[in-house]
């Protein structure tokens, strides 16, 4: 579990299929001061390219399952990106849960669309993602502190924001990328539905 003294600092939360541009983004975080947080295969290239990551299963104390189907769903990591920052109540209740205060949520999605494509219907279920938009969800409803990030061609713009807003992100950037993060996620499960459907 983590340390107390650490919900004082900066964390950003990785977790991609897509690992491009992957050492860019980490380099200039902690170069900004976040410390990162990451799950499974990103987490382990992460420390491959020499950078420090906190595993999520560090966090939660619970073991991803099912091959990787289940690792982010978790009550503290959601508590920490749904609670209205500014609300002493929540404030309150979350200090209490002892875990870090996430500021970056950094997902993306699994490529149902190009796996769609296949004959093997195991392997296109297994391209369903779960916990990846339901991240993303959570980050966006509370932009009012949290920063979500569904594309790496946002991440020169997130890094980019973060250096005019001393360490921070701005509410218009946090705004446009939920708007983008809900707009997004409802063409990705359009294509799932009409694939179900279909098949």
């Amino acid at each position: 579990m983590v340390i107390r003294k650490n919900l004082k600092k900066k964390y950003a939360l990785i977790s991609v299929f897509d690992k491009k541009k992957l050492n860019y983004l980490c380099l200039n975080l902690i170069e900004n001061n976040y410390s990162l947080i990451s799950t499974g295969s990103t987490g382990d290239k992460i420390r491959s390219m020499g950078f420090k990551s906190i595993d999520i299963s560090k966090i939660t104390n619970f073991k991803e399952m099912f091959d990787g189907r289940v690792k982010t769903l978790n009550p503290l990591i959601y508590a920490s990106l749904l609670y209205v920052r500014d609300n002493e109540k929540h404030k309150k209740q979350f200090l209490n849960l002892n875990v870090p205060k996430i500021n970056i949520v950094v997902v993306n999605l699994y490529p149902f669309e190009k796996f769609s494509k296949i004959k093997n219907h195991n392997k296109i279920i297994e391209m369903i993602d779960i916990g990846g938009p339901s991240l993303l969800r959570a980050a966006s409803k509370n932009y009012k502190f949290i920063t979500p990030i569904l594309d790496t061609s946002d991440y020169p713009a997130l890094i980019e924001n973060i250096k005019e807003n001393n360490g921070e992100t701005s509410i218009i950037f946090r705004k446009k990328m939920a708007y983008k993060v809900f707009k997004e996620i409802s063409k990705y499960d359009k294509i799932i539905a009409k694939w179900i459907n279909e098949n």
